[in-house]
């Protein structure tokens, strides 16, 4: 018996409201992989529990805890020899060095894809998502929290771009 090449993990970022979950149903159906949308396990885990305001550590804490089973089931699907997206979030830097240094260490393909668009179009493809209220909604994104968002994401460097799949929405 022949061993089966190991699956690829494909990890999308990009600044929010970018496209990244709608690139990430589509590349998962294209592409026949199990996409895991950190969005969507937050909201059906925890946002019933949410804290009005919102609290930044108890935020964290919950998307470790999807972060650490997404991983895990992850790691299940890509051992059958199916290929894995994640759309967790990895806004900064650090994020996505961890993920490369996991795949690096787990001996995993990984593929990075970066999905961006303009501010604008971002802004208002946020507001209507939280009218509309779709596929791809898992929690309101409230022109603060958007705010918020952009002064935690930090834009890819020349080199984390290198080998990456790139995608301008528009």
């Amino acid at each position: 018996m022949t061993a089966q090449p190991t699956a690829t993990l494909h990890a999308i970022f990009g600044p929010s409201g970018a496209g990244k979950t709608t690139y990430a149903h589509a590349f998962a159906r294209r592409e026949g992989a199990v996409a895991f949308i950190l969005d969507d396990w937050m909201a059906r885990l925890f946002a019933p529990d949410m804290p009005q305001p919102i609290e930044y550590a108890w935020m964290i804490e919950r998307v470790q805890r999807c972060e650490a089973q997404i991983w895990s089931t992850a790691a299940a699907v890509i051992a059958a020899g199916t290929p894995v997206i994640f759309d967790i979030g990895l806004m900064s830097r650090a994020d996505r060095a961890r993920v490369r240094e996991i795949a690096e260490g787990s001996g995993l393909p990984l593929q990075f894809h970066f999905v961006s668009a303009p501010t604008e179009v971002r802004r208002a493809r946020v507001a209507e998502r939280n009218v509309v209220r779709g596929e791809n909604f898992a929690i309101e994104v409230t022109p603060e929290l958007f705010d918020f968002i952009e002064g935690v994401y930090e834009p890819p460097t020349p080199e984390e771009l290198i080998g990456a799949v790139i995608s301008e929405s528009a």
